[in-house]
């Protein structure tokens, strides 16, 4: 059926604009028309209308912003607090169309089919819904299409699309606008319009006419997805087939659960089970289906989309969104006196349809509704650094992302990255996490670290026994004192399965005590004795040039590092 034909499936997306400046006023109870802009990475990344008139633009820096607009608010960009207030404004529009999708926190998408009908026409469904998020005290505006991508960038200008004409809504907008919608792009796409503007493709129609073959030789492997919602052609394939049932991953809470890090902390087992599921499967997840029942019964539910493939965190973090905006209702409370000024009656009836659960919550369900085959998700790695026509982005930006597809079908413990942590040796000195957690040290590394290996550090970091032996052949140990108790001559292998398991020592320095594993360093212990329990440190030269970092640690020898 074509996109002209009766019956055929028309979408509607509401847009809440900028909406991380409109939670961050509501969670500060600051007025309606205060200027708010909100910074990341020191830059702005979205503000009010107010903060735009007075000359504010995304970008700038956090002192030109602040120069433009001395009275304006400055917040921290905060993803968990976008999401916890847009869930009583989703839940709101739910009463009314149950069926909806979260794109991200301020925009969500709605098959307006049937709705339509119901209400007479896809003008009235659009008119209900701006009124209903008007009862909560939220501007929006509603774009409506036959794909998502272009209902999407309809409703940033509040228009809808004829049916069957996507292709041509689209033709006369700057190519940009393929990058304007975050939820909707790769973060790559920027370099693809960079790119674009310099061959001269200033809109979308023009880049629309290249050929498919062109696009998919010449540019990166999200230019063919561009390319194909350009031509107003479906922006993701879904997997051809069904979603299989025992993807889903259903928890009952005993106790039930009413608070909010609790239910935070079931959230996270519950995505890692659902990664482990779907790892097994070699597939992962685009949209997810989370649904929370009580213990009188009642059922709250939420279907997120997402542009990429969910990781771990990604689900976890929007079960804790959508359960905490649940539980809390956070948003009511700095647009509620708004509400009321403004729609009376109807801003009592928006807080009703928000309400709280009506009783702990017993069950949590999570439900994939749409996955991609594991193939779809690789990155073309090969000849990372190719410039040219490409327009690739650094080779550090790719390598970061396909590390998320890798922690998406493997689980979230899979890719950990080094963090600098305190610590005497240098294995002590690196705590690996999770990409994506919170990089903190296990140790605080500013604190002082009495025998703290000198720099430089090894290079790579092994756990080999060995031997150290003397000139007559006896093993050499270290004393209370710190002193070898006889001068190395060699070291030899504590396992010969390599062809050559011994070396002879050309210099060496050390050894350097770095206390024991039953008391700290500076303890008084008796004179004149081996403690079984010291630990020392010292550095050799081989005779084939390599130099050891080796630790002694319980009576024994192990080679601890090497410098390259």
């Amino acid at each position: 059926m074509s996109p002209g034909e009766p019956g055929s499936r028309r979408i509607l997306a509401l847009w809440c604009p900028d909406w991380p400046a409109m939670a961050a006023s509501a969670e500060a109870d600051l007025p309606p028309l205060h200027p708010v802009a909100v910074l990341s990475a020191n830059r702005v990344v979205a503000c009010s209308a107010s903060a735009r008139t007075a000359g504010v633009r995304r970008g700038m820096r956090k002192r030109q912003a602040q120069a433009a607009c001395t009275e304006m608010t400055v917040v921290t960009a905060d993803e968990n607090r976008d999401g916890r207030l847009f869930e009583p404004v989703v839940a709101a529009v739910a009463e009314v169309i149950p069926a909806l999708e979260v794109l991200r926190p301020g925009l969500l998408v709605i098959a307006g089919d049937r709705a339509a009908r119901y209400f007479g026409g896809m003008e009235a469904l659009a008119e209900e819904l701006v009124d209903v998020v008007s009862a909560c005290g939220i501007e929006s505006q509603v774009g409506i299409a036959d794909e998502i991508f272009t209902a999407v960038l309809a409703a940033r200008y509040g228009h809808q699309v004829e049916p069957g004409a996507d292709r041509e809504y689209l033709a006369g907008r700057p190519v940009a606008d393929l990058a304007v919608e975050p939820s909707m792009s790769d973060p790559s796409r920027a370099d693809l319009v960079e790119l674009l503007r310099r061959l001269g493709i200033g809109t979308i129609g023009a880049f629309a006419d290249m050929s498919v073959t062109d696009v998919a030789t010449r540019f990166a492997r999200d230019a063919v997805v561009a390319h194909r919602l350009a031509n107003a052609l479906p922006g993701r394939v879904p997997s051809s087939r069904g979603v299989p049932a025992e993807l889903d991953v259903d928890h009952t809470c005993d106790p039930p659960v009413d608070r909010i890090d609790v239910a935070a902390f079931i959230g996270r087992t519950l995505a890692d089970a659902l990664h482990r599921r779907l790892r097994d499967a070699a597939v992962a997840c685009t949209r997810l289906t989370i649904i929370a029942t009580t213990e009188r019964g009642q059922q709250h539910s939420r279907t997120w989309r997402c542009a990429q493939p969910l990781t771990p965190e990604t689900t976890a973090d929007r079960i804790r969104w959508q359960l905490e905006g649940w539980l809390t209702g956070a948003a009511r409370q700095g647009t509620k006196a708004q509400g009321r000024e403004a729609h009376g009656r109807e801003a009592g009836r928006a807080e009703a349809r928000g309400a709280r659960p009506d009783s702990p919550i017993v069950r949590l369900r999570l439900e994939p509704v749409e996955v991609v085959e594991a193939g779809a998700l690789h990155y073309q790695l090969d000849d990372l650094s190719r410039g040219g026509l490409a327009g690739e982005p650094d080779v550090e930006e790719r390598a970061r992302r396909s590390l998320v597809r890798i922690q998406g079908l493997l689980g979230g413990d899979a890719v950990r990255i080094p963090v600098l942590s305190g610590g005497r040796g240098p294995a002590e000195r690196i705590t690996m996490v999770s990409l994506g957690d919170e990089p903190a040290p296990r140790r605080d590394p500013s604190a002082p670290w009495p025998g703290r290996l000198p720099q430089p550090s090894p290079t790579m970091l092994v756990e080999t026994a060995i031997h150290v032996l003397d000139a007559v052949g006896q093993p050499v140990k270290v004393t209370d004192r710190g002193a070898f108790t006889a001068e190395p001559v060699t070291v030899e292998l504590a396992s010969t399965r390599r062809r050559r398991s011994s070396w002879g020592l050309c210099w060496w320095a050390g050894p350097w005590p770095v206390g024991s594993a039953d008391r700290p360093a500076g303890a008084q212990v008796s004179v004149g004795t081996v403690e079984a329990g010291l630990i020392a440190r010292a550095q050799v030269l081989l005779d084939d040039s390599r130099a050891l970092l080796l630790c002694y640690r319980a009576g024994e020898w192990v080679v601890e590092g090497v410098y390259e």
